[in-house]
């Protein structure tokens, strides 16, 4: 049967954002299937998927902001500057109070110029950067403007920090962390990732990979499944 919409997931952690396209793809037999913005192995969150004829606002779905519940660890720096990566500088945090946090987190709101990471799916002739930098080769990129509407430091527990932000299209959480932590003097890393929200899509709206699972029929899967009205209505809101 042909099913056109938005399904909402919950990736769990371990999974690549491509991992869920083609669990979907192949369980219920859908030939289009996309995401509407790359969650890493590491991170959990609202994935959105396109479906069918939704592949068509694929772009559209994929530019909306985004918000984000992190935590910031110092004092490690690490090659993928995620706690996937291997950690390449080990610095003592100083005594920061939340004052000072709060001053170099002041730094990055507004818009301003982010160089992407070399693990990233971002391509150079043609190859995404992560596989070059599997080969070992580091190639320059170019800074890319990005834009960071808020956020909030929920918590400070050296050495880490737990914060929220609110940003926009093509912001890499983990360079915003590497990035801090420079600031800060002793270096850091994105330790945890959730994303809560992307446009008006929530995370309390999204299925569990469990349940996803637990579905039987393309039948069953279409129940929870935003229609193109749905999707119109819900991004207007």
């Amino acid at each position: 049967m042909d099913i056109d919409g938005v399904l909402l997931v919950d990736k769990p952690k371990g999974f690549t954002s491509h991992d869920i396209v083609d669990f979907v793809r192949k369980k219920f037999k859908i030939k289009k299937v996309g995401h509407c913005g790359t969650l890493d192995p590491m991170a959990t969150g609202l994935l959105v998927l396109v479906l069918g004829k939704a592949t068509k606002i694929q772009d559209l779905l994929m530019s909306e902001d985004k918000r984000y519940e992190g935590v910031l660890r110092l004092g490690q720096s690490t090659l993928t500057q995620d706690s996937d990566g291997q950690i390449v500088e080990e610095k003592p945090v100083p005594p920061l109070s939340l004052e000072e946090i709060k001053k170099v987190f002041d730094r990055y709101v507004g818009d301003f110029y982010q160089v992407p990471p070399m693990i990233s799916a971002i391509k150079s002739h043609g190859v995404p950067l992560y596989k070059l930098a599997r080969e070992g080769k580091e190639i320059e990129r170019k800074p890319r403007l990005v834009h960071v509407y808020s956020y909030e430091i929920k918590k400070w527990d050296s050495p880490f920090i737990h914060f929220e932000v609110l940003c926009g299209k093509g912001f890499y959480v983990r360079t915003y962390c590497h990035d801090i932590g420079q600031d800060l003097g002793c270096g850091g890393h994105l330790f945890s990732l959730v994303r809560l929200q992307s446009g008006n899509f929530k995370l309390n709206q999204a299925l569990s990979f469990d349940f996803l699972n637990s579905l039987k029929s393309p039948e069953e899967l279409l129940n929870h499944v935003l229609t193109l009205p749905q999707v119109s209505r819900i991004r207007r809101q």
